[in-house]
């Protein structure tokens, strides 16, 4: 059988959710033991987000294979068990340059090149090669409907529907229904509008998902319906909620997969979704609670770290907590160690995360010197790694002006410097070391007693390594390799082994971890943070007792 396609489009403003939305449906549709595959189509021209700057378009999802993608590829593998590839992501500048690389080859014969049906084929094709040997393929369209840059997407898929008819494809628009305080009323009208402007392109919705902060009422999904000429039943309250987690279990209540199971004609099976269930009652139910602080380059905006984020609420989640955790800009911590007392002080566990360029290097160091010393626990995560070895160099081994190439390309002592392959090459996209690589762990290790193997595989994404000519040096005054590349050449992990919990790997155990499935590396630091904040509380209970007990000396005794 082939596969059916659900097309999922944004309306009214950005940021409604169309990624967790596509990654909820996904995620219901297994429940219904269905094969499903996603995939995003981005309008920018960028031929990836490789080069794209954090504040603006958030965090970079690597996928096994080397691809550098959009976050809501995080999404989908979080909430499904599709294996995404770089098939998984299109953007306008990859589709172009494919079509460019064609028509220098001369494979169009001479043709004229044009959007329609050179770009709209390309479009369909991707589409098509994802569709493989699953049941449904689910395709976000990223923008907003009436933008200039997803016309050939809405267009390709459009085509798609007078194809494969009505039985195989699925049209899902995602609208806001906002409510103005002034009036205390929802406001239909930004919907309407919205699916007008579909209609104009000759797309007509089949199901609404109208993102809302309250559930709709039976007269507004019936005004909706009727202006959108869509079912009622297909009119979805698509609630805020207070855990991302609760989507699928909101939308399976308004019976959206069911809905899509009869419009696709596809057969219906019991749904499952009790470890969703299960997952989403610890959100809400947590026996205490973990505080963790990330100190970080892109703070200011925490798309930066999507998938950091959630994989700590995943590692939170395996020891039934509440994670709260707080974002701390690095530079402000280059005041050194007072500073790191004022504004350290009180967290569980510290973790220093990825991230490029010599702003706020510093601050890091300054943390995890408060880490090491403190032994609170840590957790570097590729340059929160380099920035480890670089704290120990210096503080430890008496390397003062130890430090990265990346950082002063003019220090005596590069302890991190630029991968062996990438000398002389100077061009930013798709440059490093990306994708899936093998780990093997040495026994005996903090890193071997958490993930309980010999070899591991995991994501990286960096361009810079640790420089092995201070390998001796370094593992003399204390500091453990626990991981290396199997012949040797790379360091993917480092630990103190008389640190309570000090961790650091080069690579990003992040884009691996699922709420069902939380990273290792996650829990198990999550779980150490928990245990010191215990520790810490005892702690000033105790102080607090022996100072309500001691005696009171009188001033004429």
């Amino acid at each position: 059988m082939s596969a059916k396609y659900i097309f999922v489009t944004g309306g009214v403003v950005s940021s409604l959710g169309k990624g967790l939305a596509a990654a909820s449906i996904g995620c219901l549709l297994e429940s219904r033991g269905l094969k499903v595959n996603l995939m995003k189509f981005d309008p920018y021209l960028n031929v990836d987000p490789g080069t794209m700057s954090p504040f603006q378009h958030g965090e970079v999802f690597v996928t096994d294979d080397g691809a550098e993608t959009d976050l809501d590829l995080g999404h989908y593998e979080r909430f499904t068990h599709a294996k995404l590839s770089r098939d998984n992501n299109w953007t306008t500048g990859r589709i172009y340059e494919q079509i460019i690389a064609k028509e220098r080859r001369g494979d169009y014969l001479g043709k004229t090149v044009q959007v329609i049906p050179h770009v709209t084929n390309e479009i369909k094709a991707a589409m098509k090669k994802v569709a493989q040997d699953v049941d449904v393929a689910i395709v976000e369209i990223g923008g907003t409907v009436g933008d200039i840059e997803s016309l050939p997407f809405m267009e390709a898929i459009r085509q798609m529907r007078q194809e494969l008819g009505r039985k195989n494809t699925l049209f899902m628009h995602v609208t806001l229904v906002p409510f103005i305080a002034a009036a205390q009323e929802l406001k239909t009208k930004p919907t309407q509008h919205s699916v007008k402007e579909l209609l104009s392109i000759g797309i007509q919705p089949d199901i609404l998902l109208c993102r809302t902060d309250r559930f709709l009422s039976k007269d507004i999904k019936s005004k909706i319906a009727l202006f959108c000429n869509v079912e009622e039943e297909a009119v979805i309250t698509a609630k805020d909620v207070a855990s991302i987690y609760e989507v699928p279990l909101v939308f399976s209540r308004e019976g959206v997969d069911t809905l899509v199971l009869r419009y696709l004609h596809l057969e219906p099976k019991d749904r499952d979704l009790k470890d969703w269930e299960e997952i989403v009652h610890r959100v809400y139910n947590p026996k205490a609670e973990v505080t963790i602080g990330i100190v970080g380059k892109y703070v200011e905006y925490e798309d930066s770290y999507k998938s950091l984020k959630e994989a700590l609420v995943h590692g939170a989640l395996a020891h039934n907590l509440k994670l709260q955790v707080n974002w701390i800009e690095a530079e402000g911590l280059e005041a050194g160690e007072r500073v790191c007392e004022e504004q350290l002080g009180d967290y569980d566990g510290l973790l220093v995360p990825g991230g490029f360029g010599k702003r706020g290097i510093e601050g890091m160091v300054h943390a995890i010197r408060y880490a090491r010393e403190k032994k609170v626990p840590y957790f570097g995560i590729c340059l929160g790694m380099q920035t480890a070895c670089i704290e120990f160099a210096r503080n430890v081994c008496g390397l003062a002006d130890a430090n990265s190439s990346e950082f002063d390309p003019a220090t005596p002592h590069r302890v991190i410097y630029k991968l062996r392959e990438l000398t002389g090459v100077e061009e930013l996209g798709g440059t490093m070391r990306l994708g899936a690589w093998t780990c093997k762990i040495e026994p005996g290790t903090l890193a071997h007693r958490i993930y309980g193997q010999d070899e591991i595989s995991e994501r990286h994404r960096h361009r810079y390594e640790f420089n092995r000519e201070y390998e001796e040096t370094l593992t003399a005054a204390g500091l453990r390799i626990s991981g290396s590349t199997p012949d040797g050449t790379y360091v993917e992990m480092i630990e103190l082994p008389d640190h309570p919990h000090f961790i650091g790997c080069q690579f990003h155990p992040e884009f691996k971890s699922k709420p069902l499935e939380p990273h290792p590396l996650f829990k198990a630091f999550v779980g150490a943070a928990y245990e010191r904040g215990i520790e810490r509380r005892a702690d000033r209970e105790s102080a607090a007792v022996e100072l309500f007990h001691r005696p009171v000396r009188l001033a004429n005794s």
